[in-house]
């Protein structure tokens, strides 16, 4: 007979539940209260329903840098998408196959740049990449490449991709390790029996590993989104605030920085940055919501 949970439960519990609440839930409700309110000229603060959002969605100059952050977040998770997880994909599978000498010291070199600083990350890439006194020329030219050397970062054109290809070499450790500890818990009998069949190692990984790692595969790409969207530490140590040139590097979370705390001759709006904080949590929420009704049932449905 199963015993109900009474208060030792609720003991255990309460902590989480009481750090959770003050740190995470309340200040949730508290922005998305924040986003119903309107603050005018003298700094009066009053409820104007939607009009925030109105404002965000159809006035000319709120809805373009919306629309110009909302297109370049989407290009940051697309690149992250096809090349940081294949690329991700690829290195566990290379670590997670026997024999591998060094295997060990290879994920922990992989897996270094998560653990460094953004700050550091962005300064030592600027460095690298500039045409003045950085190193990327001259090993394009050893190499025969020179030519199509160009100050990536300062281009419009380049310089959103240049820097979510810093992200990605930043953190693919993080679905590695993910991915890697899938495929090491794939149990060694399934693979064995494969062998045995006369199944090669190519044909092993797309027809059993593969498979068995794809809810692992589904949990990375969610991740990879959520991550992406609350993206604003690489891009303001790259390029600050203004994300430039000329906002071409702008997310959502730079434009929630400038619409919260202002910046250069514009004031910022602590109504409006909770109005753009409910819409990026609305995406990221409609993201993660289509992500479990649907790709992740089918996910399983495959993986079994």
């Amino acid at each position: 007979m199963k015993q109900k949970a009474g208060w030792p439960a609720l003991v255990f519990l309460a902590p989480a539940l009481v750090i959770y609440t003050a740190f995470s839930a309340w200040p949730l409700l508290a922005t998305l209260r924040l986003g119903l309110y309107g603050t005018d000229d003298v700094g009066h603060v009053s409820f104007v329903g939607l009009d925030n959002f109105r404002k965000l969605l159809f006035d000319e100059h709120w809805f373009g840098a919306f629309r110009n952050a909302m297109v370049d977040n989407v290009e940051f998770f697309a690149i992250h998408t096809l090349v940081q997880n294949p690329v991700a994909l690829l290195l566990a599978a290379l670590l997670s196959l026997r024999g591998v000498r060094g295997a060990a010291a290879y994920r922990t070199v992989l897996f270094l740049p998560t653990l460094l600083s953004v700050v550091i990350i962005g300064f030592t890439w600027q460095l690298i990449l500039s045409p003045l006194w950085g190193v990327s020329e001259k090993l394009m030219t050893l190499v025969g490449l020179g030519e199509h050397f160009g100050p990536w970062l300062g281009q419009e054109e380049t310089a959103l991709r240049t820097i979510a290809l810093i992200s990605v070499w930043q953190f693919v450790g993080i679905p590695m390790m993910l991915i890697y500890a899938a495929l090491i818990a794939i149990p060694e009998e399934v693979v064995e029996a494969a062998a045995v069949e006369g199944a090669g190692a190519w044909r092993i990984f797309w027809s059993i590993r593969l498979p068995l790692i794809l809810p692992t595969l589904g949990l990375v790409n969610i991740l990879t989104f959520v991550g992406n969207f609350n993206a604003f530490d690489l891009i303001y140590a790259v390029k600050g605030a203004l994300a430039g040139p000329n906002f071409s590097t702008d997310l959502l979370g730079t434009l929630f920085y400038r619409t919260f705390f202002g910046y250069q001759s514009e004031t910022g709006s602590a109504t409006m940055g909770a109005a753009l904080a409910t819409l990026m949590f609305l995406v990221i929420l409609s993201g993660v919501g289509l992500y479990f009704l649907v790709i992740q049932r089918r996910l399983q449905r495959i993986a079994s």
